[in-house]
Formats: C-alpha cells, sequence, structure tokens
C-alpha cells in the first residue's frame, strides 16, 4: 500500500511541475530571442513577443470574420487578432509563434490587432 502511495505521489508531483517546466522553458527562449516577455511588454509600443497558441477561434466581430489566438509565453498571455481572416496557414494550437505589433486594450484584455507574425520551429 505504501509503495502504491509513493508511485501515486511521484506522478502527481511530475504532472503538477510540468507547467512550470512548460513556462520556464517558454521564458528561457523569449530571453534568448530577445523578445519583450507579455507580462512586461508596454502597451501602445511597437513590440515583438513570442510564444506558444493556446487557442485559435473563429469570432466575427462586427459582421467581420476575425481569427482570434490566445499566445501564452510562461508569464502571461495575450490576444492576437487577425480581422477579416477566417483561417490563417499554420495558425494552430500548440504552434509557436513570434508575433510583433501594438498592443492595446479592449475590455480589459490586452490584443495586438493584424500582428506580424512568424511561425517558430
Amino acid at each position: 500500500m505504501s509503495e502504491t502511495k509513493g508511485r501515486l505521489r511521484g506522478q502527481l508531483s511530475r504532472w503538477a511541475s510540468a507547467p512550470h517546466e512548460e513556462a520556464m522553458e517558454l521564458q528561457r527562449d523569449t530571453v534568448k530571442s530577445g523578445c519583450s516577455s507579455i507580462s512586461n511588454a508596454p502597451d501602445r509600443e511597437l513590440v515583438t513577443v513570442q510564444g506558444t497558441l493556446r487557442t485559435v477561434t473563429l469570432r466575427p466581430r462586427g459582421g467581420v470574420p476575425a481569427l482570434e489566438a490566445e499566445l501564452y509565453d510562461g508569464s502571461g498571455t495575450i490576444t492576437v487578432l487577425w480581422l477579416g481572416r477566417r483561417r490563417i496557414a499554420g495558425i494552430y494550437p500548440g504552434r509557436s509563434l513570434q508575433v510583433q505589433g501594438r498592443i492595446g486594450v479592449h475590455d480589459g484584455v490586452r490584443i495586438i490587432y493584424n500582428p506580424r507574425y512568424q511561425l517558430r520551429s
């Protein structure tokens, strides 16, 4: 019984630390590439941030199609929005991406509209 508890405890520990390790790796990649971290990127200034896409959703805005994605870099998340697009080749959850644009705030959410982007390996 004690051995089973030990294995279970070890598995839970590895599972709980996985997101933390992923966040640390993403932050190291951000620093190495010379990009700003999302949490420290200033609003209304041209910034370059990178991370992993967590979600990609088609959300029409004002009758216009809009592709919305959530970018995560280990320090925080930011919404990336391409207006007039239904899909973009290579943009899908789990994909690593570098974006450049100005961060705005809409309804308390930080957004980069129509950013330049580069797919990362």
